[in-house]
């Protein structure tokens, strides 16, 4: 029987992510939204912050082991904005057009070699809600900022993530090769390498 892990997310495109990622090792994904489990505050000014509350959060209230990112992109010439708020950065309710649009307006009549940007993921799992020393990993995924959207894939800033060495938007890969590349496909790979260093357990579930 396969071990079951909570994502401290309602996003249905991530979960489908992380459910391929984590397929290999026998863990089923289960979003909280389908246990009944509201999102938690996210509080912090720091990806690590803010994933390592939801996970400790989606643990608490299922009893189950539990993994969370956090993760948004980084512009240079807005200091990192939109950072944290990538979610919610024009305001709610939440929407990836709306914010989209937002970040093309800040960055009206910036040239295209001060428009560098990266995406940051920060996940973290924990066994339990009081989980002394949960698994980390990070990851960056580097990139130029459009003048307008390309693509229909993907989701969150995408259509306007252009990577150079391709030639194409992150909104343009196919899921499988965006999964290889992106930032949440290097934090993932780094905390496969703990998982199988340290497998989830049985009893990884109880504090």
């Amino acid at each position: 029987m396969s071990q079951k892990l909570v994502l401290a997310s309602n996003n249905a495109k991530k979960a489908s992510e992380m459910q391929a990622l984590l397929a290999p090792l026998g863990l089923e994904i289960v979003s909280q939204s389908q246990l009944g489990v509201e999102e938690a505050e996210e509080p912090h000014f720091t990806f690590i912050e803010n994933a390592l509350a939801k996970a400790r959060h989606a643990a608490a209230v299922t009893g189950l082991p539990a993994i969370a990112d956090d993760s948004g992109l980084c512009v240079a010439a807005l200091g990192g904005a939109p950072g944290v708020h990538s979610a919610r950065f024009a305001g709610e309710p939440k929407s990836d057009e709306r914010n989209n649009l937002f970040l093309l307006e800040r960055l009206s009549g910036i040239p295209e070699n001060e428009r560098r940007a990266w995406y940051c993921c920060c996940l973290v799992l924990v066994r339990h809600a009081n989980d002394p020393c949960p698994m980390i990993a990070d990851g960056q995924w580097h990139g130029i900022i459009l003048n307008a959207p390309r693509g229909e894939g993907g989701f969150g800033y995408d259509p306007l993530f252009w990577l150079p060495e391709l030639g194409k938007s992150a909104a343009e890969l196919e899921p499988a090769h965006k999964n290889r590349l992106s930032h949440r496909g290097i934090a993932m790979r780094r905390l496969l390498e703990r998982l199988h260093e340290q497998p989830l357990s049985k009893e990884s579930g109880q504090a």
